[in-house]
């Protein structure tokens, strides 16, 4: 008998709880205490650079930096590319709205663009089609367990002479082609928000290997100050270089959440693989069970990374609306089970219109309006495919990942009490 109907789950949460996240140990407390101890607690501190040098050699950029959290990080680095007033960036509709707010926040206006049904990741033929002669900017966004398709990306900037932001709030080790996830475009931008697969807590880290753009990111997240901790080549931009020009606010990072990345770096590595290893064996398990199909696996993305998993269910073929089929699931496995994000053409906490902040004329409300773009493969997705879990269930044995296939094959057998 199934769960909601008062049976056995197939895992008794509080008997046999899920691997915990965050995960931490000795190395943070040691180095939160020298931190504590050392009276640096700001920015620019001897954590900070240290994690900045680490990661620049981890993710084949070469410069990179801390920053307050992964929303301010693509706001800068719209700044930074001088994107403003006018212009247009063309965003996927699957994401999290952070990533379209950051468009609003600097006055320009978000362009929004269907994904693939197969990874939810951007169209690069939506996205073309949506490219016009204010088109400034693309940020695709690396989704759950997929990379966007790099190659048709770039190509498509490089044909319309426009920026590429990598979200890769999702993607921190990914690699696509053997290039790290956020080195690919002009900038790549990451989050560390607790449930990332990086955490500070909060956070969030850019990189670029443009020396110019370097120095207009560093600037910005530093109320307008110019870097002064390395040697800057002469003519590098025209920012910064002859006093502190640009007009910005504090989106600084901490000491102590420098200090956490680090060793929270030294473990990332393990903890990839082993998502890794138990989200492919997942998608063997679920390939296998009709009306449940894993996400594509691009041969192209050469390191699969997990921040959520995520699969496909066929609401016809099942027969049974996919709330049920999510609300039975959670109830079988003891962890609540998800949707993908809202579609931004109608997401609750995506609602610009209410702000008066963006009410610069009635054109500019018109076209910031998200409701005006058309979106089926997104809602399709949202309304009747996705599923998501959270990706501390890859971090334990591949016995923990069975018990959710298991629990779908359950389903499917007691299906007939579920359908009206």
């Amino acid at each position: 008998m199934l769960a909601i109907k008062g049976g056995k789950p197939v895992r008794d949460a509080n008997m046999n709880p899920w691997p915990q996240w965050p995960v931490y140990g000795e190395k943070e407390k040691e180095l939160l205490l020298e931190v504590l101890e050392s009276g640096v607690w700001s920015y620019n501190g001897p954590k900070e650079n240290d994690f900045i040098r680490l990661w620049k050699g981890y993710s084949d950029s070469e410069y990179a930096l801390l920053v307050a959290n992964g929303t301010v990080s693509l706001q800068i680095a719209l700044e930074a590319l001088d994107i403003g007033v006018g212009d247009e960036v063309i965003v996927p509709g699957i994401t999290w709205q952070a990533t379209t707010a950051a468009v609003l926040d600097i006055n320009a206006v978000p362009v929004i663009v269907d994904v693939k049904p197969d990874t939810w990741c951007i169209d690069p033929e939506a996205a073309e089609q949506a490219v016009t002669s204010r088109t400034k900017a693309i940020i695709p966004v690396h989704l759950y367990g997929n990379m966007a398709d790099m190659d048709a990306v770039m190509k498509i900037a490089v044909k319309h002479n426009l920026k590429v932001i990598e979200d890769a709030s999702h993607k921190h080790g990914g690699e696509w082609r053997g290039r790290k996830a956020g080195s690919i475009g002009h900038i790549g931008s990451f989050s560390l928000q607790l449930s990332k697969i990086l955490t500070a807590g909060e956070g969030g880290i850019l990189t670029t290997s443009d020396q110019e753009i370097w120095i207009k990111l560093d600037a910005l997240r530093n109320c307008g100050r110019r870097p002064t901790n390395i040697e800057i080549d002469k003519g590098a931009g025209q920012y910064g270089l002859e006093g502190d020009l640009i007009q910005s606010g504090n989106y600084r990072i901490t000491e102590f959440q420098a200090a956490v990345l680090i060793a929270q770096l030294g473990r990332l590595e393990e903890q990839n693989t082993l998502r890794e290893e138990n989200a492919r064996y997942l998608d063997d398990l679920l390939s296998k069970i009709p009306g449940i199909s894993p996400m594509r696996n691009d041969d192209r993305e050469t390191r699969k990374t997990y921040f959520n998993y995520a699969f496909r269910y066929d609401e016809k073929e099942w027969g049974i609306p996919i709330q049920t089929f999510r609300e039975v699931l959670s109830k079988e496995i003891g962890f609540q089970v998800e949707s993908c994000y809202q579609p931004l053409n109608d997401c609750t906490l995506y609602r610009p219109l209410t702000k008066r902040r963006y009410a610069i004329n009635k054109e500019h409300l018109s076209a910031i309006d998200p409701s005006r773009f058309y979106l089926p493969v997104c809602e399709r997705v949202y309304k009747h495919e996705a599923v998501t879990v959270a990706h501390r269930l890859l971090m334990g044995k591949k016995d923990d990942v069975q018990m959710i296939a298991d629990a779908i094959k359950k389903i499917l057998t007691y299906k007939a009490i579920l359908v009206k």
